[in-house]
């Protein structure tokens, strides 16, 4: 008997992927690296292994990449015999009656729609795209089978994107090269039973999928500049293209600890939160140049970030962060400290800002303004100029390397899709916020080099023949009004 090979896996990662036994699956990295097709195919094996007890979600972010997605599958499982698709319901049917349903999650709350549902598979496409893991989250908790079917969880995603960050730090900085096993234990409440869930990083490589080639490649790098080119072709997740602050540098603005001179003068600068992290951050201003920082720079020596997981807040009320403010500036004089406005709102009793300063944590509003109007300088701004720096390259801003989230964070922050000198709000921004409030409280402006106008006429005669004047008819009648005003005196 003859068979046809409708759709087999590249040998590497893509067998790799589908040959996983672990619970939770990161398939990620390159562009080209065949994830979707990973993706479908691994649902194949599932289906044939479990039959009418396999059910499958296949999840993008919106409507539109969806498309895409079925499209593909229609080109894999429209060749199977037996398999069906239902267009109504967006769902494939296999001849042994396994189920695949494709679904969007335009916003996070539609992940409620599925509380109740029951999966052995749900496949999430493109997880950059989220920028808070929480529906993903919510959505592992119907992964159960009452027929004992194996159930598990699988991702693809490149580096970039809203969502960069919190899946960065829960599959790759854990293991960057990927294929280490990461294991989370989890208590029963009832039993006291622990049980240890799974979750693996597969990076997925341009040069492993033979079907592309050096065309595609000279496509990608015709296509973005060095940084995207790099996250497309080698998936380094070091590499964030389209970052808010294109001017951070490592190198320029992170430095080792060192003690503040006491006669620096200090302030803190807080964005609250409570289901969300809040962000405290400490600075010091330096009053004269110290060991090449110059002279008016802030110095950012400690932080605290209020986060129980990436963009996960402590639930912290006023007065335990008041309290945990207090005593990390114990022998410290703090000459003032700014704080979210919002925080300042009364709703039928005293404020959050209230409730903190009564337990000695002392704020003034600070300056929420985003974006300056008609070009006056706006809290972004005010933090991309000192990035930049003075006159002669040197920062006005600088991050102790103990820092660690605004290093994490502020770096990785992308522009808004709709507004573009605005900061995309879907993202972890509340060291950046509480940054900004921190600048704004100290604004600067690097000093502008202005060249002397001259006072007295003259010509020269250029190789050509040509005569030039070293004065424009505009700078000559402003000459004649300086001298005027010059012989009035």
């Amino acid at each position: 008997m003859t068979y046809q090979i409708i759709w087999q896996p590249q040998q590497g990662p893509q067998t790799d992927l589908i040959t996983c036994p672990v619970f939770e699956v990161f398939f990620g990295g390159a562009r080209g690296g065949g994830k979707t097709d990973g993706m479908l195919g691994e649902w194949i094996r599932h289906a044939e292994d479990y039959g009418p007890s396999a059910i499958g979600l296949m999840l993008r972010r919106n409507r539109v990449q969806l498309i895409e997605t079925i499209e593909r599958s229609k080109q894999i499982y429209g060749r199977l015999e037996g398999w069906e698709w239902k267009e109504q319901e967006k769902m494939w049917r296999s001849a042994n009656g396994a189920r695949l349903r494709f679904a969007y999650l335009e916003r996070d709350s539609d992940a409620e729609e599925y509380q109740g549902h029951s999966y052995t598979r749900i496949y999430v496409e493109e997880l950059t795209n989220f920028p808070d893991p929480k529906p993903v989250m919510k959505l592992m908790a119907t992964l159960r089978s009452g027929a004992g079917v194996p159930c598990g969880f699988r991702a693809t995603g490149n580096p970039g994107g809203p969502g960069h960050q919190w899946v960065k730090a829960r599959y790759i900085d854990p293991a960057p090269m990927g294929y280490q096993i990461l294991h989370s234990s989890f208590k029963n409440p009832w039993t006291g039973e622990t049980i240890a869930k799974e979750r693996v990083f597969i990076p997925s490589k341009l040069n492993q999928n033979r079907y592309l080639g050096s065309d595609y490649v000279a496509s990608l790098q015709m296509a973005g500049n060095e940084n995207l080119v790099r996250a497309w072709l080698e998936g380094d997740w070091s590499v964030i293209d389209g970052a808010f602050f294109d001017c951070w540098s490592n190198e320029r603005h992170i430095v080792k600890p060192f003690g503040i001179p006491g006669e620096w003068l200090r302030f803190r600068s807080m964005d609250w939160g409570f289901a969300k992290p809040f962000s405290v951050g400490w600075w010091a201003v330096c009053p004269d140049k110290f060991e090449g920082i110059p002279r008016g720079a802030l110095v950012r020596y400690r932080e605290w970030y209020g986060a129980s997981a990436p963009n996960v807040g402590l639930r912290l009320t006023a007065e335990e962060t008041a309290d945990g403010i207090v005593s990390r500036e114990t022998g410290e004089k703090i000459a003032y400290g700014v704080l979210d406005p919002a925080a300042f709102a009364q709703d039928g009793g005293p404020s959050i800002a209230e409730r903190m300063m009564k337990r000695g944590a002392i704020f003034r509003r600070a300056d929420n303004t985003r974006v300056g109007p008609r070009g006056a300088m706006g809290g972004w701004d005010q933090m991309r100029a000192r990035m930049k720096g003075d006159t002669d390259g040197n920062p006005m801003l600088y991050v102790f390397e103990t820092c660690r989230d605004f290093i994490r964070t502020v770096p990785a922050l992308q522009h808004d899709p709709d507004r573009p000198e605005d900061l995309d709000t879907d993202g972890e921004d509340h060291v950046a916020d509480e940054a900004r409030y921190g600048c704004a409280s100290r604004p600067w402006l690097p000093k502008q080099t202005v060249t002397p106008k001259p006072n007295d006429l003259t010509y020269e005669v250029q190789p050509d023949g040509r005569v030039v004047s070293n004065m424009s008819i505009r700078d000559i009648v402003l000459a004649k009004e300086r001298r005027r005003r010059m012989e009035i005196e």
